[in-house]
């Protein structure tokens, strides 16, 4: 019998280019194509999918909630990620809201259908490139781990990950504005980071805030 397969991914082409990618293989039937979370609940429950998989950027809900979601209703349900992402951060958060497989979608159309017979077969699966960012990331803790950040910083950091700016944490931390300004310097240097979206994807691989 054919695994039973549902896609959910917001962009029809990317759709259409992964069911007919999965459809050449007969052990496998797309059983359901949508593009938001709320269609991929009541598809779920009609459709009876035995695999889901979930892109993480969903327009009314990104895909780690989604998967928690599914699997509180379904505990049984396999799920794989699907993502532009290869942040060990998201990856993190996908196997922690409980999915089976993360790919890529850079290498979906080859790696995916690998991904289903892994996760059907009791395994885990990793995107090739996803699996080389995690084995840089580990050796890297491993050489050598990121200065210490005071307490004081990492409240700050914490803030800005939850996309607070400056008079706003300086507001809730009862401090002054240029004080706030002079720990986020601080917190850039030592960790060698230099954007908010990277604050923010070290706060969460630290465990500060989640998605």
């Amino acid at each position: 019998m054919a695994t039973r397969i549902l896609l959910v991914e917001d962009h029809r082409l990317v759709r259409e280019i992964l069911a007919q990618s999965l459809g050449s293989d007969a052990n496998l039937e797309i059983v359901g194509e949508v593009g938001s979370a709320v269609s991929a609940v009541e598809a779920t429950r009609t459709l009876q999918p035995q695999i889901v998989v979930v892109d993480i950027g969903l327009p009314d809900m990104n895909g780690i909630q989604l998967t928690a979601l599914l699997l509180r209703e379904w505990p049984g349900l396999k799920i794989i990620a699907l993502s532009a992402y290869e942040d060990p951060c998201f990856v993190k958060e996908m196997m922690r809201a409980g999915a089976n497989a993360y790919v890529t979608k850079s290498s979906a159309t080859l790696e995916l259908r690998q991904a289903i017979h892994a996760v059907m077969e009791g395994k885990s699966y990793f995107s090739c490139a996803v699996a080389t960012t995690l084995a840089r990331q580990y050796r890297g803790q491993q050489d050598a781990g990121a200065p210490p950040l005071g307490r004081r910083e990492r409240e700050v950091l914490k803030l800005v990950a939850q996309g607070k700016k400056s008079p706003g944490i300086a507001q809730e931390l009862r401090i002054s504005v240029g004080t706030v300004d002079v720990h986020r310097r601080n917190i850039m240097r030592k960790l060698d980071l230099h954007s908010v979206a990277e604050l923010t994807a070290y706060a969460i691989r630290e465990g500060l805030v989640l998605l």
